[in-house]
């Protein structure tokens, strides 16, 4: 029975680990196959070293976009170790029903909806690194009526911070920040921190739309005798502080692209189209 391997970027924050684990741990319920977390950097194991004591294991790029560690580190390392690379989770339209799930919490917790948007993604120096930030932000403002604009980490502009203060030029008041982050890292922690910021959301991972987008992702490798996991179940509309957010019916999905990766340098690339449901 061919084994699962996540590889996700690592973090040296603690709390980054639970957040793995439980991905990993739904993962695993709906492939019915063992299920390990792998490390691009910072912890153990590595890619290679899970690859070593499971050679051709399927491997899945848990990222939220395609730059380096997606289109190079990965495929390099399962080549030696004669394992498949699914596709990442770039353009994943779960990514951005988990989006809306995590901004409607935080609106909670902030005591009102925003009336703006800023999709924060990690940013990459890799042309079409930056593609599953920007396509989140479409996805995500189809199912809100509030202005939605991307911003990036590392590697990219604007900057959340930036784009936070447009917006607040703009006359804007209750922005908030969408995290299209996985775990938690340095990048969340300096999201906190953002002067202006209404609310912040959680990281992504540990949600369970994207366990179920994961384990699509290994259902469509080739057949190695995994038990094909059931369609999971649509995640219940939250009718609680919708606020100024409605609902349109869900968009048709759309071919992935991706963005999760270190910085390499800045990528300007054109900038992010400030964009409403509806409008």
């Amino acid at each position: 029975m061919q084994q699962i391997v996540l590889a996700v970027h690592g973090s040296v924050d603690p709390g980054s680990a639970p957040v793995l684990a439980r991905l990993a741990a739904r993962v695993q319920a709906l492939a019915s196959v063992p299920v390990t977390v792998a490390h691009l950097d910072h912890r153990s194991p590595s890619l290679a070293d899970a690859l070593r004591e499971r050679p051709g294991a399927l491997v899945v790029p848990v990222l939220l976009g395609d730059g380096y560690h997606r289109t190079v580190d990965i495929p390099a390392v399962a080549r030696r170790f004669g394992s498949t690379v699914t596709r990442g989770l770039s353009g994943e339209p779960a990514v951005a029903l988990a989006l809306r799930d995590r901004l409607r919490a935080a609106e909670r917790a902030a005591g009102g909806p925003a009336d703006a948007v800023v999709v924060p993604g990690a940013g990459s120096s890799r042309p079409g690194g930056e593609d599953g930030t920007l396509r989140a932000v479409e996805q995500l403002a189809r199912h809100l009526a509030v202005p939605v604009t991307a911003a990036y980490c590392s590697a990219g502009s604007p900057t959340p911070a930036e784009a936070v203060a447009r917006l607040r030029a703009d006359g804007f008041r209750r922005v908030a920040l969408a995290a299209h982050l996985l775990a938690p890292g340095r990048f969340t922690r300096a999201l906190a921190g953002v002067p202006g910021a209404w609310a912040v959301t959680e990281p992504l991972a540990d949600h369970p739309l994207l366990a179920a987008a994961v384990a699509a992702r290994c259902a469509d490798a080739p057949d190695t005798g995994r038990r094909r996991p059931a369609d999971p179940q649509p995640a219940p509309h939250d009718t609680e502080a919708r606020g100024a957010h409605a609902d349109p019916p869900p968009a048709p999905p759309t071919a992935p692209h991706d963005t999760e990766d270190t910085a390499r340098g800045r990528h300007p690339g054109p900038p992010p189209a400030l964009l409403c449901w509806g409008a």
